[in-house]
């Protein structure tokens, strides 16, 4: 079974898992590894994206529960399979160790834990205080 982490593109590397763009638009710069998959589904809408986050957060999740477990599960699980690796790191752009920042990446990692039980780790800075996960 595959097991979801969160980060954002500018720090993920390889040794980490498979990259996953969940972002409409990718990065508009070279990244220095290999982007093969996506869940778009898994990206906000643009019809509400500039809105305010409990705004936002609401649509989100109403996007995420029209979709449900019976998609994503199937398909994390393919790219787990295509891949040939178990660690999924879902990826979009903000950098959360910035105080006020927050992301949709957080957002599903929660609505997931809810649906599975299972966590979500970020595997980078989160907040003002220096918190990673680690994939041991």
């Amino acid at each position: 079974m595959f097991e979801l982490f969160t980060h954002r593109y500018q720090g993920f590397e390889p040794a980490m898992g498979i990259p996953v763009r969940i972002t409409l638009s990718p990065p508009r710069w070279t990244l220095p590894y290999a982007m093969e998959y996506q869940v778009r589904e898994a990206a906000p809408s643009r019809e509400y994206f500039g809105w305010p986050r409990p705004d936002f957060e609401k649509a989100y999740r109403a996007q995420l529960d029209n979709r449900g477990l019976d998609f994503f599960g199937p398909r994390f699980q393919e790219i787990a399979v295509a891949g040939r690796d178990l660690r999924l790191v879902l990826l979009c752009f903000e950098d959360l160790a910035k105080p006020g920042e927050w992301c949709h990446r957080r957002m599903f990692a929660a609505w997931w834990r809810e649906q599975t039980g299972a966590p979500v780790r970020e595997l980078g800075p989160l907040g003002p205080a220096y918190e990673q996960g680690t994939l041991l």
